[in-house]
């Protein structure tokens, strides 16, 4: 597919994504490559590129796993396939196959932050696929790599076989010696095709893509400020953007038809976020990252919680002397408090499935609960903190800064 991309559907976009994708070049790599080869693909600035990068790696690490499986997926300039499938013996591939190894057991940890990335890297990586995407379809015409030159193979044996019966144009055999040489070319005149009207293709489909793609930004914005937008309400608003679409493309002819693709699993999740009960988990409405530094007695809340994503839970900016009485919960990621290095803790640390380092004691595997009574390094007297942190699925981490 080499025309306008910008009318085809969304496999067809993918399809075409992956068999004309960027290569590596030699030149003008910082790293791998990966950003080069993007900007040379779709003829665009190398350091738009690069920016985007660095902004999705701030969404707690979206950029950096996103780069990794282009260093292993996007061949190199002049190989014959990536790295990935050069391991598995799919063709050629300059890269080291140790190397290769290296950047795949990489990606391991790096998706591993999807439980303390929570919602802020699920959407930094929904992002990112949803630009390459926008990107493929409007200009993935240009700069297009040239394809692998086919050869096809000849049998010797067919090659030296002798013909023993006169061609077409010389039906008395009178000259054998040029009977290899191909039949004359008819000289029938060729009957001229009108060629058919292309249909016009509507634009709903895209602009609603796109348009889904700047609620979902402005929600991850608006959810540093707000309690409300928690992943199934902002999943709920995609899926209103993307319905809408399609309700206008389907007044204008059927346009938006492709968009199905992505309401019915954005749907099914939203389903199951508000229908399935993890009580055993967390009892918290809020989905995503909790940070919070309270310098005051007073600013500490009785609980900070989340279902999925980080709790993390500063007390080192509250003063020497009072007491201070919170608990931490996460269902799924990771539960972090930091208590001042004087201060007298008494601390019940405790995970359904993980693992707990409760100052200095730790467990782990199913159900670890640790109590720690510590006075600090200077002994009874001041700040006195007692701690609840729990998760269902995670980590627990107390300790001291």
């Amino acid at each position: 597919m080499s025309g306008n991309l910008s009318t085809a559907g969304v496999e067809q976009t993918l399809k075409d994504f992956w068999v004309s994708r960027p290569r590596r070049p030699h030149e003008g790599r910082k790293v791998a490559g990966v950003a080069a080869g993007i900007a040379e693909r779709y003829q665009i600035d190398p350091v738009i590129v690069r920016v985007a990068f660095v902004a999705m790696a701030l969404c707690n690490g979206a950029g950096i796993l996103i780069y990794l499986l282009g260093w292993l997926f996007l061949p190199q300039e002049g190989d014959e396939t990536s790295a990935a499938e050069a391991l598995v013996g799919r063709g050629r591939s300059s890269t080291p196959a140790p190397l290769t190894v290296l950047l795949g057991l990489a990606v391991l940890p790096a998706s591993g932050l999807f439980v303390d990335g929570g919602f802020t890297m699920v959407g930094g990586l929904l992002l990112s696929v949803g630009a390459i995407y926008a990107l493929h379809r409007g200009r993935g015409a240009l700069n297009r790599p040239a394809p692998s030159p086919e050869v096809n193979p000849v049998d010797p044996a067919d090659a030296q076989t002798t013909r023993v019966t006169p061609p077409a144009w010389d039906p008395l055999g009178a000259a054998p010696f040029a009977w290899d040489l191909p039949e004359p070319t008819p000289t029938t005149p060729p009957v001229p095709v009108t060629p058919a009207r292309p249909r016009r293709k509507s634009r709903v489909g895209g602009a609603t893509f796109g348009l889904a793609l700047v609620v979902l930004a402005g929600s991850m914005v608006a959810a540093g400020y707000s309690d409300w937008f928690t992943a199934p309400h902002v999943i709920g608003l995609v899926v209103a953007t993307l319905g809408l679409g399609m309700l206008v493309g389907a007044f204008r002819g059927g346009g938006g038809k492709g968009l199905m693709g992505l309401v019915v699993p954005l749907s099914v999740a939203g389903v199951v976020m508000t229908t399935v009960d993890f009580p055993e988990w967390s009892e918290s409405d809020r989905y995503g990252d909790v940070s919070v530094r309270p310098t005051a007695v007073v600013d500490v809340r009785q609980k900070y919680d989340s279902n999925i994503g980080t709790v993390d839970v500063d007390l080192t900016g509250l003063p020497a002397s009072g007491t201070v009485k919170t608990a931490v919960e996460i269902g799924l990621g990771e539960a972090r408090v930091i208590v001042p290095e004087n201060a007298d803790v008494v601390a019940v640390c405790h995970a359904d499935m993980g693992a707990v380092t409760c100052l200095d004691k730790r467990a782990d595997g199913k159900g670890p609960t640790e109590r720690v009574t510590d006075n600090g390094a200077d002994g009874e007297g001041g700040l006195k903190i007692e701690l609840d942190v729990k998760a269902g699925m995670g980590e627990v981490v107390v300790s001291r800064g």
